[in-house]
């Protein structure tokens, strides 16, 4: 018997060796996100990481952190887990990136009512996914078993990553003048946020989220919901070294009335053209099944635009260039105006 064992702290509903299974079913996932400046022996009090500032002069650390929300409760319906750990890492970086800073490295808290290694393996896949996907390493987390707390099937998870700029490459929306270009990144889907909305329209506890739906091009309700957060690190790293970005947005939640103004400076506004946007399918199904009015639609949620960055006018056909070549789909959605807030038309 290992001698860590505990009979008596297992009785009470934590099985500590059940915690040891996991961290080795999970190694081989974190694994693929080692960097040169990170450490990987995982198991130990802090995670490692090497800060390698010979490329910047005035190196200034950027931090975000976010959870996946009530999305988890999809993920609890269908029984899959590999896609959550993506949105984790997408909600943190997403910010990370709206300052003009390469994410770093990440930890990750999970809080569960029952440690099932397995599913806490399949979690921590879906998060390496995402430290790959922005070049950040998985340098350390958290499990807690929780009974009593959270049901036994159920679990949060919740992210923190470090990032870094040079001081004098910190996006300055300064800069920012009538007439610059909003370039619109497209999302994935509703990403992860809107979901205590989009549960409510659907009546998700009561739904069949597994069938095929037309309106989805065959796909169920549950995977069309699923479908993780889209990251756009790297492109937007792509787009820094090529042309002047004055200011970038996440779209989340509170959508475009909130999320563009927090770019632009005071006395500043945008103009979204409606027709721009490539309003997705899972948009059109929320509003029409929930009777949901368009301006509480574009408050909500990114309808299809998950970033949004602002560039001089000279310089849109060549943002736009650029992200294609980097694998990114993007638009011109409108424009910075003399008028605060933001106008849709």
């Amino acid at each position: 018997m290992d001698k860590s064992y505990s009979e008596s702290y297992k009785a009470a509903g934590v099985d500590i060796t059940a915690g040891y299974r996991a961290v080795e079913l999970m190694k081989a996932h974190i694994a693929r996100t080692v960097t040169s400046a990170g450490n990987n022996d995982i198991g130990g009090f802090g995670g490692l990481f090497a800060l390698d500032i010979s490329a910047t002069p005035n190196p200034v650390l950027v931090s975000g952190t976010d959870g996946v929300g009530t999305k988890l409760k999809l993920a609890f319906m269908m029984d899959k887990h590999d896609t959550v750990g993506i949105d984790c890492v997408a909600m943190c970086v997403n910010d990370i990136i709206c300052c003009g800073a390469k994410p770093l490295f990440f930890l990750d808290y999970i809080a569960c009512g029952k440690n099932y290694p397995e599913k806490i393996a399949e979690i921590v896949s879906g998060i390496a996914e995402g430290c790959v996907q922005s070049g950040a390493q998985l340098v350390g987390g958290e499990t807690a078993e929780m009974p009593g707390f959270y049901p036994e099937n159920e679990y949060d998870l919740a992210g923190f990553s470090v990032g870094v700029v040079d001081k004098t490459k910190i996006l300055d929306n300064k800069k920012m003048r009538a007439g610059d270009v909003i370039i619109g990144l497209t999302s994935s889907g509703v990403h992860s946020n809107g979901f205590s909305l989009v549960r409510r329209v659907f009546d998700i506890e009561n739904t069949d989220i597994k069938t095929p739906v037309s309106e989805l091009s065959g796909k169920s309700l549950g995977q069309a919901l699923l479908t993780p957060t889209k990251i756009y690190v790297k492109p937007m790293l792509e787009l820094f070294e090529k042309v002047t970005v004055k200011g970038v947005s996440h779209i989340t939640g509170g959508g475009f009335y909130e999320n563009v103004p927090r770019s632009i400076p005071k006395g500043l506004g945008a103009r979204i053209e409606k027709a721009a946007v490539p309003v997705l399918p899972i948009f059109r199904l929320i509003q029409q099944k929930g009777n949901i009015p368009e301006r509480d639609m574009f408050n909500t949620f990114n309808m299809g635009i998950g970033m949004a960055a602002v560039v001089d006018k000279n310089d849109a056909a060549t943002a736009l260039s650029v992200l294609k070549a980097a694998g990114e789909s993007a638009v011109a959605i409108g424009e910075i105006t003399g008028t605060e807030g933001v106008e849709l038309c």
